[in-house]
């Protein structure tokens, strides 16, 4: 583990709160001096606070995570990039848990009022809006709820590739490359829509390779779109599958992360394989079991990123 990833997972490893956020602003500040970049931080909607590292509408490539933190869930958030099917019914099967429980709420608390002495209408108001007002707090919690305080996957180790890229990339490189860390993902990809917005030209033509959720798993993918296909051979020759990690350039899955916001873009994931039909999936993120940290994988993306600068 370098020394950059061991401060984040000591003192940065969370960041919900717009004071935990500040504060490893001024971190990544302090590493883009140490390593001869210029720096700014870009405001967009609803409070989003992006980290721009370099000239993005000159480079060729633009290497982006996102560094805010999710809420703290019961259940994880379960991804199968290849199968979209089995995502979709987990998806339902949480939309019908918040309204099974939101149901059994509502029904409680309008048992009570039932019995409570008050005009009818309000009796049938307040029975009717309990259900509703429940689940919508339920999802709330999910957005906003109290920080997970376990990140290591998701999405540390998404930060932590693209300040290792920072750090390890050449001279001779880094006109050609640029950073960016983007805020509010978790919350809807507000900072990356709100940056795309700012960034025109990046949004329409250039590469960006976004990492989010990297450690966790043998596999990883690079989720392709028909206007990505075109960089199908370059991702394949710079992140060839090596002894430690399998590589799989595709067009034939999902992502959704900040990839979706830009034409140019390419999700990055490490997902691990089931015994039963070799389903590809990521598990325990959004969870307090989001502690497996890769350095194989970490190591696998820098060199890759380093590689396929060059090629560009």
């Amino acid at each position: 583990m370098t020394e950059t990833t061991k401060e984040i997972f000591d003192n940065y490893q969370i960041r919900k709160t717009k004071k935990q956020k500040t504060a490893f602003i001024e971190y990544v500040k302090k590493l883009a001096e140490e390593y001869g970049y210029s720096l700014k931080v870009e405001k967009g909607s609803f409070g989003a606070r992006n980290i721009v590292i370099g000239d993005p509408d000159t480079a060729k490539v633009l290497y982006t995570a996102h560094y805010d933190t999710c809420a703290r869930l019961p259940f994880p958030n379960f991804i199968t990039p290849k199968c979209f099917l089995i995502y979709l019914l987990y998806q339902l099967l949480i939309v019908g848990g918040f309204f099974a429980v939101a149901s059994v709420i509502g029904f409680l608390i309008g048992l009570a009022v039932s019995f409570t002495p008050m005009n009818e209408e309000i009796k049938i108001m307040i029975i009717s809006f309990i259900p509703m007002v429940v689940y919508f707090a339920l999802l709330f919690l999910m957005l906003g709820g109290p920080a997970n305080k376990n990140t290591a996957n998701d999405n540390t180790s998404g930060v932590t590739a693209v300040l290792d890229i920072m750090r390890e990339l050449p001279q001779d490189q880094r006109d050609k490359v640029a950073f960016a860390l983007f805020d509010l993902e978790e919350s809807g990809l507000f900072g990356s829509s709100s940056f795309a917005s700012k960034h025109k030209a990046v949004k329409k033509n250039t590469l960006v390779i976004n990492f989010d959720c990297v450690s966790d798993g043998e596999t990883m993918i690079f989720v392709l779109k028909r206007t990505t296909k075109k960089y199908a051979p370059l991702l394949e020759n710079a992140f060839a599958s090596d002894v430690d990690v399998e590589a799989i350039v595709t067009r034939n899955a999902f992502y959704p992360s900040d990839n979706a916001c830009f034409k140019g873009g390419v999700g990055v994931a490490a997902l691990k394989k089931s015994k039963f039909l070799g389903v590809l999936y990521m598990d325990r993120i959004h969870t307090n079991k989001d502690v497996i940290y890769r350095e194989e994988n970490l190591r696998f993306l820098t060199n890759g990123a380093i590689k396929l600068a060059r090629m560009l």
